[in-house]
């Protein structure tokens, strides 16, 4: 089954509709004859391209709390270290 191409402009006025006149997305997408996902979709893209520092700042802000999981981790399993060899050490002699 193949999909039916709309225009960029035609995604942008049904975006319009949604966001700067306030319309239901289910009562443009009835009107327009379009799926309430297709309309989702293209708001969304729609919001990327006009804010593409936006998803950028989200992507770094999850880098961010990646690498502070992982810093935590390290961190503990290095004083788990520590205090191993302190035990060891003071077995031994």
């Amino acid at each position: 089954m193949k999909g039916i191409r709309y225009t960029d402009e035609f995604k942008s006025e049904a975006v319009k509709q949604i966001t700067e006149r306030g319309y239901d997305v289910a009562d443009v997408a009835k009107r327009l004859g379009v799926s309430v996902k297709s309309l989702y979709k293209w708001r969304r893209e729609s919001e990327q391209k006009n804010n593409p520092a936006d998803s950028d700042v989200a992507t770094l802000k999850l880098e961010v709390a990646k690498l502070n999981a992982a810093l935590k981790r390290t961190t503990e399993e290095r004083d788990i270290l520590k205090k191993a060899a302190v035990y060891f050490a003071s077995q031994s002699g």
